[in-house]
């Protein structure tokens, strides 16, 4: 069975509920499709001033079990065009997993939030994308089968890079993915998991 791990980071839920739309996509697609976050950096009084969510479901993964799995799907919020801080100290310690080659060959694939519709979700995603090629791992995206990513009728966020959502209404508000951002998720965390899949195969039966 495929496993898949989506492993994310979020402040304020977007993030949180675009990682659960990744997962059932996966799993839609017959893989066994695992949520989890990386640590919080911020200190607890920092973090309530902030309104941060305190409530998320996700265990808390280990850079160890990061080998488990035959993908490996990262949600982050944008933090200046760039990955959060959080995700990055989490990336800075596969160095042990880089230098034993133990996630060459495993599909990697990344979604972002953004406070606005040009708050650098695919410079974000980019950002990470850096370090999933030097671990070796298979870059995978959102490709244009993926309809969604070209309507005009609404704001929504999707690039070929990969799904995203935008987490500011415009005013100041708070605004949750929209269904089309939902589906971006459904059908990365999909395709994802069946490119996963084939490449297990091919490494099992010794033709990569």
């Amino acid at each position: 069975m495929t496993r898949v791990l989506v492993l994310y980071y979020s402040s304020y839920g977007h993030v949180e509920t675009m990682a659960e739309a990744v997962a059932d996509g996966a799993r839609d697609a017959g893989a066994v499709a695992v949520l989890k976050r990386v640590p919080e950096l911020v200190p607890q009084h920092v973090a309530d001033a902030a309104g941060y969510r305190t409530d998320q479901r996700a265990d808390i993964a280990t850079v160890a079990e990061l080998p488990e799995y035959d993908a490996i799907i990262l949600g982050t919020p944008t933090r200046f065009g760039n990955m959060a801080a959080q995700m990055k100290n989490f990336l800075d310690q596969c160095g042990g997993l880089w230098f034993a080659d133990r996630l060459v060959g495993k599909v990697g694939s990344v979604f972002t939030s953004t406070g606005s519709q040009h708050g650098g979700q695919e410079s974000t995603i980019l950002s990470v994308h850096t370090v999933l090629l030097h671990l070796g791992m298979v870059v995978v995206g959102l490709p244009y089968s993926f309809k969604g990513q070209l309507r005009m009728d609404e704001i929504t966020g999707g690039s070929p890079y990969g799904a995203s959502t935008l987490a500011d209404d415009g005013s100041g508000g708070d605004r949750r993915p929209s269904e089309n951002e939902l589906n971006g998720a459904r059908f990365q965390g999909h395709h994802v998991a069946g490119i996963a899949r084939a490449l297990a195969a091919a490494r099992n039966s010794g033709a990569a």
